[in-house]
């Protein structure tokens, strides 16, 4: 499936991804909608990973501007903020209705469209025991394929058996995961996102003893630990974003090209340069 990946993302000042073909939007901070302007109207499907501000204030004029069109917010259960926000907004907007609030759980199954599931994995960047409160997602397409033993037959024998025998009968089920969201996590699973066609990580750090120096704060990912992960699974595209401004984009797309050469990255590797905005994320020049 072709995707085009609206974005922006620097640490600690906004980051949102909408995905425009599938109508989800992942975070909602800053500038979601002056930098998508009507095609923010498309959003249908929110899924807030965390309740930090940067991930989360654009909410305010995305419920303004397209409450009457019904989209759906999710949010990780246990994150208070989002009720919170849900009050505000009905007092502060008491015109603007339709917006549906739906809290979610780690291993939820969404389903946004006949043929897409988004499914909601627990991270560590937010850790307060018993209690679920940041979460990374995974967007799956499921198709049904004709079985090879039914390849050669004639249309019409196919519908007489599809009607006798039912469409599972004659077909497999196909899932792909055609894109992981990261959010805001620490890398603890290598697994996670292994045959993500497309994979959107944060790389706060550049260096994996800045991570450390950081461990009394929310949990986040460094460039070396990306790219020591990116080794080690199978996907067919990365985008980093959530750089920390404190560093020069020269320097960033240094570090990022000698991870490239010292890993033999073989993938495209795409990246949110700090403060811009990028729209068709895939369809920009790959740093390799």
């Amino acid at each position: 499936m072709k995707l085009t990946i609206h974005g922006y993302s620097t640490a600690l000042y906004a980051t949102w991804y909408f995905i425009e073909e599938l109508g989800i939007l992942f975070d909602a901070g800053d500038g979601v909608c002056s930098s998508l302007l009507g095609k923010a109207g498309k959003i249908k499907h929110a899924f807030i990973s965390h309740a930090d501000r940067d991930h989360l204030t654009g909410l305010l004029q995305f419920n303004q501007l397209f409450a009457g069109l019904k989209p759906t917010i999710y949010y990780p259960k246990d994150s208070g903020s989002f009720p919170f926000l849900k009050e505000f907004f009905t007092k502060f907007d008491p015109h603007n209705t339709g917006t549906n609030w739906q809290e979610i759980e780690d291993k939820s199954i969404i389903a946004t469209k006949n043929t897409i599931q988004v499914e909601a994995i627990e991270n560590g960047h937010v850790v307060q025991p018993g209690l679920l409160k940041s979460l990374s997602f995974k967007v799956f397409e499921t198709k049904r394929k004709l079985k090879s033993e039914f390849a050669n037959l004639h249309k019409d024998e196919l519908i007489n058996i599809k009607k006798e025998r039912g469409d599972g009968f004659l077909t497999n089920e196909i899932k792909r995961n055609i894109l992981s969201y990261s959010a805001d996590t620490p890398i603890d699973d290598y697994d996670r996102y292994h045959n993500s066609e497309v994979l959107i990580h944060e790389a706060t750090f550049l260096t994996k003893e800045e991570t450390n120096t950081k461990m009394w704060k929310n949990k986040h990912s460094s460039l070396y630990e990306v790219f020591e992960m990116i080794a080690n699974i199978n996907i067919d595209k990365l985008i980093l974003g959530h750089f920390s401004s404190r560093y020069d984009q020269y320097e960033i797309d240094n570090k990022i090209k000698k991870h490239i050469q010292q890993y033999n990255i073989k993938i495209p590797v795409y990246r949110i340069p700090i403060g811009n905005t990028i729209k068709n994320i895939l369809a920009q020049e790959p740093i390799n």
